[in-house]
């Protein structure tokens, strides 16, 4: 099986913050909408796959339906931004109740919720599955057994927020390098790692498909401090169902189980090395028709 590891710093290269503002049209859909009303764009946030994934096969599928779709990579705090000041139309992985909290205090009042697709997703700390520990209050007294590192993802991620004011305190892991900087730095050090038999702490996140590249186990939380399940939600500017009710209606009622985005993930990042996902995204679509044409019913 090939192990993707440049696409996500080719990802992170693509997320300028070209804010591309959505046109405003009659208020019709479907067939009958104007022109305008065909155009649409979707946030993806950088380096989280079940985000792009989603992402991709709404563009394909709202293609299909003869929309026009832009997708733009942003990192959590300017898309959540944008969604708030219109810039962006929708975004498919906010994650509550407890991810991205903070940033529904600052911008709830001007976004909206389309509904959750998948509530199944949890925040979690992963090791090679040979380590010597299996919960994160053993961390600290085997810290120097992972050359007393913890490897995270973005600094503005829910994730990072959430080792910060949680993870790290109530476990005692302050002592604990943690470092920061993107999703593909993390996985391409957890790579290094398996390929060395070495021991490392990552920060991951389920769904995601490194669970079936690398031998990995998540680490016990005993104390909750990583929350519990969660949903991942469709969210949108305010005004979007003005312009595209049809596409509000169909994002809404989306639902996506976590076999079914696992088989998407695999095809996508697993199998295939590169960054021309549409065309595989349209592979899945045909070998998933009566799923796909599910979602604009």
């Amino acid at each position: 099986m090939k192990l993707k590891t440049l696409k996500f710093g080719a990802l992170l290269a693509a997320s300028a913050l070209a804010l591309t503002a959505c046109g405003s049209g009659s208020g019709d859909n479907g067939g009958d909408a104007a022109a305008d009303d065909k155009k649409m764009n979707i946030a993806v946030f950088n380096g989280w796959d079940e985000g792009i994934a989603t992402s991709e096969l709404w563009k394909a599928v709202l293609e299909e339906k003869g929309y026009e779709v832009e997708l733009i990579n942003a990192d959590v705090a300017p898309l959540f931004q944008g969604l708030s000041t219109g810039d962006y139309d929708v975004t498919t992985d906010v994650w509550l109740p407890v991810t991205h909290a903070s940033n529904l205090e600052k911008f709830g009042e001007d976004i909206k919720d389309l509904g959750a697709w998948n509530e199944e997703s949890r925040l979690t700390v992963a090791v090679n599955e040979d380590a010597p520990i299996d919960s994160l209050d053993e961390l600290a007294a085997n810290a120097d057994k992972f050359g007393n590192r913890i490897v995270g993802i973005e600094p503005g991620a829910g994730l990072t927020e959430a080792m910060n004011k949680s993870v790290i305190p109530d476990y005692g892991l302050d002592d604990m390098d943690f470092v920061t900087s993107s999703t593909s730095a993390m996985l391409t050090e957890l790579e290094t790692a398996t390929k060395n038999k070495e021991n490392i702490v990552v920060t991951l996140w389920e769904p995601h498909w490194a669970y079936s590249a690398y031998p990995v186990k998540n680490l016990k939380d005993p104390k909750g401090a990583l929350g519990d399940a969660e949903g991942m939600h469709t969210f949108s500017r305010a005004d979007f169902a003005d312009d595209h009710a049809e596409v509000a209606k169909w994002m809404g009622n989306f639902k996506m189980d976590l076999e079914t985005l696992y088989d998407l993930e695999n095809l996508l990042f697993v199998e295939n090395d590169t960054d021309d996902l549409q065309p595989l995204v349209k592979q899945w679509m045909e070998d998933n028709r009566d799923f796909v044409d599910g979602m604009t019913k």
